[in-house]
């Protein structure tokens, strides 16, 4: 089964509950929507689990984006102290003795989205166009990626052959709930797949709200886990 979450911001023990609820194997594949760090406590440890699971793959979210910029400004100069500039990043997390290179450079790899046969995985949204089109990601500004803040709002129903999965702000500032949100495309009355869908919303506030909501991509079933 395919899978796809958004958000997680350090909260490995969350993100684990969640893969024992949904008895994630090494034969399903899970999408996160970008934001695995900063905020919670054990960014790093959840990053060193992630980057060693080739069935679990992420994007590029705001905050990735952020810590990234920093890593460059940090390795500008015309001579380098690689040494000081790791521990002046371990100082980004609480846990960030964890933080090695290996790390900063699997963070580095990352794209800013990944592309199916039915979906469009990215973090903020996608710029719309004239017409009313998504814009492809590969033509878009990377800011846009990682930081939109237009494609949330309910009244944006893209034109796309697929399905956009998102995160970036919490649920619950649209819908007062902490719940993903699927829209229908235009004409479509009933859903009974991805397809039927134009975009979907995954930030349910696993950091802010302790709530982790996780959509199975092949049977549009939700499931949620909770801090206890």
């Amino acid at each position: 089964m395919r899978y796809c979450i958004s958000d997680v911001h350090g909260e490995y023990e969350l993100f684990i509950k969640l893969l024992e609820r949904i008895k994630f194997s090494d034969g399903d594949e899970l999408y996160i929507s970008g934001d695995v760090i900063d905020k919670g406590k054990d960014s790093v440890r959840l990053a060193r689990y992630i980057m060693g699971k080739p069935n679990i793959h992420t994007i590029i979210g705001n905050h990735e984006y952020d810590f990234l910029k920093l890593y460059h400004s940090l390795t500008e100069a015309d001579s380098v102290d690689f040494d000081a500039v790791l521990e002046r990043l371990r100082d980004y997390f609480p846990d960030g003795a964890l933080l090695d290179y290996d790390v900063i450079d699997w963070l580095d790899s990352l794209p800013f989205y990944i592309e199916g046969e039915d979906f469009i995985c990215v973090h903020a949204g996608l710029p719309i166009d004239s017409s009313g089109r998504v814009v492809h990601p590969s033509k878009a500004d990377e800011r846009d990626l990682v930081y939109d803040r237009r494609f949330k709002e309910p009244r944006v129903l893209p034109v796309t052959d697929k399905c956009v999965l998102f995160g970036h702000t919490t649920t619950s500032n649209i819908s007062g709930e902490n719940k993903l949100l699927a829209y229908r495309r235009r004409g479509v009355e009933r859903a009974t797949g991805l397809s039927d869908y134009c975009k979907i919303h995954l930030d349910t506030g696993a950091w802010s709200h302790g709530i982790l909501g996780c959509l199975c991509m092949d049977t549009c079933k939700v499931y949620y886990v909770r801090k206890t």
